[in-house]
């Protein structure tokens, strides 16, 4: 069954029928979790990097922030059985959209915030689509583990 995940918004589930799918990533992350020996996976597509900048929008939705919404998808997976030790990782977004002058630089952002909370916490990125100028579609198979993008019309394994 495929689950949308929305904007602001995350679902971790171990029912192996189910695929997760968020659309029209641009300069938001896209990140999947998945442990292949619980058969757990999630998905959170995160608009800003930092909640620092409305502590009360960030408390009524986590999710839009990559601060606050990837301890809270780490936490719901562990929650349903994952092991941070068998976690693959996988990113897409982050694109430069919408800022020809480089002057927000929301993607970059989004990445590095990303990055730093993962580093932070040992654990590692097994792989990412991420920058360049084109939105993305980001899927994962609970089933299997897989994660797909597609991009430019084009779907790709990640």
């Amino acid at each position: 069954m495929n689950h949308t995940v929305d904007i602001s918004a995350m679902v971790v589930s171990k029912s192996g029928e189910d695929v997760l799918v968020t659309y029209a990533l641009g300069s938001c992350l896209g990140l999947t979790i998945y442990d292949p020996e619980a058969c757990v996976g999630g998905m959170i597509h995160c608009m800003l990097p930092l909640s620092k900048i409305d502590k009360v929008k960030a408390a009524a939705e986590p999710c839009k922030f990559v601060d606050t919404g990837l301890p809270r998808l780490f936490q719901e997976a562990y929650r349903l059985g994952a092991v941070k030790e068998r976690i693959v990782v996988k990113a897409a977004g982050c694109a430069k959209i919408l800022d020809d002058q480089g002057h927000f630089k929301i993607g970059e952002r989004n990445h590095a915030t990303m990055r730093k909370i993962l580093w932070k916490n040992s654990i590692l990125v097994e792989s990412e689509d991420v920058g360049q100028s084109h939105s993305r579609t980001l899927y994962l198979e609970i089933g299997t583990g897989r994660v797909s993008i597609k991009a430019k019309g084009q779907t790709t394994e990640l």
